[in-house]
């Protein structure tokens, strides 16, 4: 086998380069041929410095995280790194594209740096659960400060090669098409001044600026552990002489690794990329070309799905019913993209740019030469059937027909058109521009080639995209049900709203079902007739309590949205509880968990069971982007098999729960969902 590592000479000085597609990952063949080549120039009288550089379009992005879990193949990137920092000749990286993770670690290991101006440098180990364990936190502290360590370890986020040349991360700045030659012109010049050996660089303690640090990225940090890994490093270096810090880090590195959070931070990883693959689709097959979009609908989905595909630079055309409502969902597009531009996230004339991309219209004729056209109308099947029988008349052929419904079958929808094949739903998920997530529904005559094209398409605009089949509710929505089913049941049997949201902030969810309610509205899908009042939610609905729009739901509001306890809603809960008889209990936090989060486990269950999503991990993604299941916890599937199937299957059981066939299979054969 080739080695991924070469090596030429300039006079004397060795080049040392990576050839390993797609991103030069560290793996163990890599790091044996950068072992070597550093040894001959180290041996080699005749060479004076070296350069380590890369080709392909970036230096070391990282380390090949398909060996973690596996028995390490020397030598190990904290020996190697230590290697190259020992050389007694000068050792420059030569960094292009990004140097993430062991990349920087091997760059910050190398005597001196030098970076194309749009290179990146970064530890984005943290968002697997894990810290840079080659001495990446001691030794980044000591080149650029505290606070720069924490923010490139504890965040994870790459930072720019201006700022890296700044805080002394990097030496010097070369040109974007002269690297090499400016790298090796900079190694000549190194050669009669000092080693300059990064661990030998002292860190100075900085107190204030770590809880600054700290207070400012607590929501952020809330339920992670390696986050306070990463910090604990970083002011470890400022403590103790490098030998004693890297032997922190290492220890700290460790119980990251073998802990539950980079486990389940580690599947997500794999997951969201193993949910691009459909089961049965050659990755091969020819796509259809979608270079216009067509949407239906102005509002609040409407205007969010369009500006994916603007932002993606893919002309789309919206229609309405109504000039008024079409002014408003346009201006609402513009006044999103002005305030992103406010922001500095995108340039003034971004903004411009996406609007020129948008045609308004109040004719639905205008979606015939639309390559894909997404209904996103009220969710109601008639209207919606109504739609499609239009559309399956002035669409041309060969157009992507989709429904962005949450619950509504695919297949009675694509029953009205002459062309089932070109149907499938498109989930996107509110904000429709923010949301990662977007379920894409397979129909029972949707065309393979029509599929693989949006699940392409929805890359492109940025999405995390999961293929369900049709049930209803998919599989976000109908695991979502019995959790709410539930959480009602208990509010009626003792608990109060704010108890069960707790219990699910405190696992890690953004919010708590009654939470989550009122954000959405508590009007949603309410029969609108005041005076039949059958339920709490009827009772709520029927006072004008819709949520947070009208600062009055299942909670109170303030101004700022900011939520209290109502009085008049425990009024309502126990007038309900007298007129049915429910009888009372102390509801406890371990029946909570029991009751709404085991039955989500139950019901994916029996979604795999039904085929209605392709694999495990392609439920937890669907958690993960579309609901703010923690990500620490791997999502349901994940976490229930860390849980223990057994121990899921006990408590559905406590309550009476029907356990699913596939469920207490795998209890009884002490199997996992997730591998």
């Amino acid at each position: 086998m080739t080695s991924p590592i070469t090596t030429h000479r300039d006079g004397n000085v060795l080049v040392i380069v990576s050839n390993n597609p797609p991103v030069n990952a560290l793996g163990a063949a890599v790091r044996q041929g950068l072992e070597a080549a550093v040894k001959q120039g180290v041996e080699d009288d005749s060479i004076h410095a070296m350069v380590i550089r890369c080709d392909g379009r970036t230096f070391f992005a990282g380390a090949d995280i398909t060996e973690f879990g596996k028995p390490m193949q020397e030598p190990a990137l904290p020996t190697l790194v230590d290697m190259i920092e020992a050389a007694d000749k000068p050792v420059i990286a030569a960094i292009h594209g990004t140097a993430l993770g062991g990349g920087c670690e091997v760059a910050l290991g190398c005597h001196y740096r030098i970076a194309v101006s749009s290179a990146k440098l970064g530890f984005p180990e943290v968002k697997l659960g894990l810290l840079p364990g080659a001495g990446g936190t001691q030794r980044a502290p000591r080149l650029a400060g505290v606070a720069l360590a924490l923010e490139m370890c504890a965040k994870g986020d790459p930072i720019p090669a201006k700022k890296a040349l700044d805080a002394g991360l990097i030496d010097t700045l070369a040109g974007e098409d002269s690297l090499e030659a400016d790298a090796i012109k900079f190694a000549r010049d190194c050669l009669h001044k000092p080693l300059p050996r990064a661990s030998q660089k002292t860190a100075k303690p900085d107190p204030e600026a770590v809880e600054a640090f700290k207070k400012a990225n607590a929501r952020r940090f809330r339920g992670f552990d390696a986050p306070a890994a990463n910090i604990a490093c970083v002011v470890k270096a400022t403590e103790v002489p490098y030998e004693e810090g890297v032997q922190f880090e290492r220890a700290e590195f460790m119980k990251l690794m073998m802990g539950v959070q980079s486990a389940a931070q580690r599947h997500i990883f794999f997951a969201e990329r193993k949910a691009q693959k459909i089961d049965g689709i050659a990755d091969d097959i020819k796509l259809r070309d979608v270079k216009k979009v067509g949407v239906i609908g102005a509002g609040t989905m409407g205007g969010g799905i369009s500006m994916n595909f603007l932002s993606a630079g893919i002309p789309v055309t919206i229609v309405e019913m109504q000039q008024e409502a079409l002014d408003r969902g346009t201006g609402v597009i513009r006044k999103n993209y002005e305030a992103t531009a406010a922001k500095g996230r995108i340039k003034p004339e971004q903004v411009e740019s996406a609007m020129g991309l948008l045609t308004p219209t109040l004719k639905l004729d205008d979606l015939a030469d639309c390559d894909l056209i997404i209904e996103a109308v009220y969710e109601n099947m008639d209207v919606k059937k109504d739609i499609f029988t239009k559309l399956d008349a002035l669409a041309k052929p060969g157009a992507i027909l989709a429904s962005n419904t949450s619950y509504l079958d695919i297949n009675e929808i694509a029953s009205v058109t002459k062309r089932p094949e070109d149907v499938l739903g498109m989930h996107f998920f509110s904000p429709a521009n923010v949301m990662k997530l977007l379920e894409v529904v397979r129909g029972d005559k949707t065309a393979d080639d029509v599929l693989a094209t949006v699940m392409a398409l929805a890359k492109k605009i940025r999405k995390v995209a999961v293929v369900a089949g049709v049930c209803h509710g998919f599989i976000g929505n109908r695991m979502l049900m019995p959790r709410q089913v539930e959480a009602m049941k208990l509010l009626m049997e003792g608990a109060t709203p704010e108890q069960i949201d707790k219990v699910h902030v405190d696992f890690g969810m953004p919010m708590g079902p009654f939470q989550m309610s009122d954000l959405a509205g508590v009007d949603i899908g309410w029969h609108r007739d005041p005076t039949r009042i059958e339920s709490i939610r009827d009772a709520l609905a029927a006072e004008k309590r819709w949520g947070q729009k009208t600062k009055a739901g299942f909670y109170d509001y303030d101004d700022k949205r900011n939520p209290s306890p109502s009085p008049r809603v425990a009024e309502i809960i126990e007038d309900f509880r007298k007129k049915t008889g429910t009888p009372q209990h102390e509801v406890t936090t371990e029946e909570i968990v029991e009751r709404t989060l085991y039955p989500m486990v139950n019901e994916g269950a029996l979604i795999l069971a039904e085929g209605k999503a392709q694999r495990a991990s392609d439920i937890d993604v669907v958690w993960i982007y579309g609901y703010g299941w923690p990500v620490y916890r791997g999502g349901p599937m994940f976490w229930a098999d860390t849980e223990g199937l057994k121990k899921i299957v006990g408590g559905l059981e406590k309550h009476d729960f029907k356990v699913a066939p596939l469920l207490r299979e795998k209890a009884d054969k002490g199997e996992r969902f997730t591998s």
